[in-house]
């Protein structure tokens, strides 16, 4: 493919010269909900915040572009404040969830659109344009308008016009999240390309905890408006700290006292780890971890064993999720023949066990 030219070649952004990255405060304050989270991040970082419905994600994000105004904090990139530079100045890219590409003009003009505002000349922004779409594999639809591409080939579209702009802070607002599931996974193989080569800070808001584990080198976990976790993906899907957490990586989650390889839960009964760990821990086994009895197994000298109440089943995956109740709220994962061997249904009684050597304890 085409390189850009020689200062952009590897996504290097105007004059090649790496910057401070990011280092920000975004206090937002709106009604009764109050926004006050930490970002920062080096050249060539992807951070993703993940966060439930509310949780104030997409408001960092709207504050990091300039469109929702910090009532406290301060936002630096590269050392230079941005706290008052309106939107249009900034130099940030923005991929938002739904594209926005604008439908009566090409993919060629679309991306040629941000280079033009910045002065480029005509000639010149449709040839860095056509560099760009041909970057993407997209060379043969430079001539094709938004209502006739296909929502993976929109979305490098998309990516490809905020490139173009050579910014210093790349947003992405649930970029994966109106494609299907076959295309979304073409997609994200490709998006984790082209942010592996981009050399300034690129900031990602989804849902998705496969595209956040995928794309990101740092998770920043956002809950009622605060960051409750941050870390590498492999860190915080080994020790979650929160409830979303667990549901998120898909793990059973505790807080409890330990003492030595016994952890008595805060509420329900006690759990048997392999970690030798004295005061407040959390404790985590998978779903998949659980084997379920109609029965109490005779003989058993399982210590992590348990009276449980079959709460809900449903699909996931390949296998069916069973969720319990009774001595121990938790859920575990059948096959399809398990369960109906079982003959598992809301109400079904049934004994619970789970290996120590297959729980993971850690301090809180």
């Amino acid at each position: 493919m085409t390189d850009i030219d020689d200062t952009t070649d590897g996504l290097v952004t105007a004059g090649g010269v790496r910057g401070d990255g990011l280092d920000a405060r975004l206090v937002v304050e709106r009604g009764s909900f109050r926004l006050d989270v930490g970002l920062s991040a080096a050249p060539g970082d992807v951070v993703a915040l993940l966060g439930p419905n509310g949780a104030g994600k997409t408001t960092a994000l709207r504050a990091l572009a300039g469109l929702a105004p910090l009532t406290g904090g301060h936002l630096r990139l590269d050392g230079h404040a941005l706290d008052r530079t309106p939107p249009e100045s900034r130099p940030v890219g923005v991929v938002f969830q739904d594209y926005l590409l604008f439908p009566h003009l090409s993919a060629l003009d679309n991306v040629a659109f941000g280079p033009r505002c910045q002065g480029t000349p005509k000639a010149e922004a449709r040839a860095q344009a056509a560099a760009w779409l041909d970057r993407m594999g997209l060379a043969d639809h430079a001539g094709a308008k938004p209502r006739r591409l296909s929502g993976g080939q929109a979305q490098r579209v998309a990516l490809a016009r905020a490139l173009a702009t050579r910014p210093r802070l790349l947003l992405l607002d649930e970029p994966l999240a109106a494609l299907d599931a076959r295309t979304r996974l073409e997609v994200r193989a490709q998006l984790r390309r082209h942010l592996a080569e981009f050399e300034a800070v690129a900031v990602l808001v989804t849902h998705d905890p496969l595209d956040a584990m995928v794309l990101a080198d740092r998770l920043v976990v956002v809950e009622h408006g605060r960051v409750v976790q941050e870390g590498a993906p492999a860190d915080i899907a080994r020790h979650p700290r929160t409830d979303y957490i667990a549901q998120l990586v898909g793990l059973n989650l505790y807080r409890g006292q330990a003492e030595g390889h016994t952890v008595r839960l805060d509420t329900g009964p006690a759990i048997t780890t392999t970690e030798d760990l004295s005061g407040s821990v959390f404790v985590a086994f998978p779903p998949g971890a659980v084997t379920l009895y109609r029965d109490r197994p005779a003989g058993s000298s399982a210590r992590n064993l348990w009276s449980c109440q079959v709460t809900g089943l449903e699909t996931h995956a390949d296998q069916i999720r069973v969720d319990l109740g009774g001595e121990l709220p938790l859920a575990a994962d059948l096959t399809t023949a398990a369960a109906a061997e079982l003959g598992l249904q809301p109400g079904t009684p049934v004994w619970a066990t789970v290996k120590a050597t297959q729980t993971h304890a850690y301090p809180a």
